[in-house]
């Protein structure tokens, strides 16, 4: 389970460190900086992968992503003694992520290219730093792999160092030396980031892939769009908790249930059955909030847990009524994989607490607001989060 999360000059996130529990809710205001964690932990997920750079050159690039403020935020520069526009930064610019926990520990640090050159690429991020190390606080000691620039070194069983690696600035050490026998190390922490699994605003429009019919294979985990629902129902139908799946669907539509029908071709199709009504509906009739909640039981009930799993503000489009089921479904996956839920809705936070509570794991919120253009945990001082050192330059 990650216990701590860090993220340093990543859009208002200038300096944010925050415990996690098995559920943690996200919550704040519009602008406050919730959209900004979620788009932090893909980046850090997507390092895993060796699509980092490229996610933040999506982005626009360092330029376009790192903290747009002062370096420092001083009372002179709260009073508006000093200027905050025009000022020069004078450290070096840095982007950082990273994740603390009970076995392992990672931390990336992005920065400008020295140079440059002629290359089209010249503000293309590079990893200047990348460390994993045991336990959640950074020690000399606890390093297992660490990269400096375009050196990679690897801790061995006799605690001595292995000989210079080069890689090159724009690949992860997570993806170049995960080698189960020089680096478990490495492997285990990529399979682990490897394992967390995002579901961010699902598409239910009319032309949404998930009402679409489809072709049918075993699906132990739902695709992020959703397109391939009907296959991961049936698969959790099958291979997974069939009683919960039926009673979450009993729960939210009261006397309805749902089934998965072959239509030919091998494509599979979606049908919802609700009392009263003389036929099934496909999900090309559903409405936007049926379809959603069915989506979520999918991604929820998966018979392949996640390491950890992110949702952001899964409450879109659905009736309040459904909130509850749905808080219901959360903490049940809760005690299989460790969510992040980013949220706006209260009625849905109040139905986890409840729901967690009763369940014996109550869930942590974080409250996020802005204080001078900056993301802070409302109620809490700059110093008061979970101890974190990030690796030095």
């Amino acid at each position: 389970m990650i216990a701590t999360l860090a993220v340093e000059n990543y859009r208002s996130l200038r300096r944010l460190i925050v415990p996690l529990a098995p559920l943690t809710v996200v919550t704040g205001a519009n602008g406050t900086g919730k959209s900004s964690l979620y788009r932090a932990l893909r980046l850090l997920a997507g390092a895993a992968r060796n699509g980092a750079v490229a996610a933040l050159a999506r982005e626009g690039g360092l330029p376009s992503t790192l903290w747009a403020g002062p370096e420092t935020i001083g009372r002179a520069v709260r009073e508006g003694v000093y200027p905050v526009q025009g000022v020069v930064r004078a450290r070096s610019v840095s982007l950082r992520l990273g994740f603390g926990g009970d076995d392992f520990s990672y931390a990336i640090d992005f920065g400008l290219p020295v140079g440059g050159g002629q290359s089209v690429f010249a503000l293309d991020p590079e990893i200047k730093r990348e460390s994993i190390w045991n336990g959640p606080l950074l020690r000399p000691a606890a390093v297992l792999c660490e990269r400096d620039n375009g050196i990679v070194r690897i801790r061995g069983d006799g605690r001595t160092w292995s000989g210079p690696y080069q890689i090159r600035p724009y690949d992860s050490m997570l993806s170049e030396f995960a080698d189960p026998r020089q680096a478990p190390e490495v492997l285990r922490v990529r399979e682990q980031i490897r394992s967390w699994r995002f579901y961010d605003h699902i598409r239910t429009d009319a032309a949404a892939p998930a009402r679409a019919s489809q072709i049918g294979t075993r699906t132990p985990v739902m695709s992020h769009d959703g397109a391939d629902v009907a296959a991961a129902l049936q698969t959790i139908r099958e291979t997974g908790d069939a009683a919960a799946l039926d009673q979450a669907i009993d729960l939210a539509f009261p006397g309805s249930r749902i089934t998965v029908e072959s239509e030919g071709g091998g494509r599979l199709g979606l049908r919802l059955h609700q009392h009263g009504l003389l036929r099934p509906l496909s999900a090309a009739e559903l409405s936007d909030g049926t379809l959603r909640y069915l989506l979520w039981a999918a991604a929820l009930l998966a018979p392949r847990p996640a390491g950890l799993l992110v949702l952001n503000e899964p409450e879109t489009s659905l009736h309040w009524q459904l909130l509850v089921p749905l808080a219901q479904l959360i903490t049940a996956a809760a005690a299989r994989s460790q969510i992040i839920a980013v949220s706006h809705s209260q009625t849905l936070i109040n139905a986890l607490h409840r729901a967690t509570e009763e369940a014996g794991t109550p869930a942590s919120t974080i409250e996020l607001i802005k204080d001078f253009g900056e993301t802070r945990v409302a109620g809490r001082e700059p110093l008061d989060g979970p101890a974190w050192r990030w690796p030095k330059r």
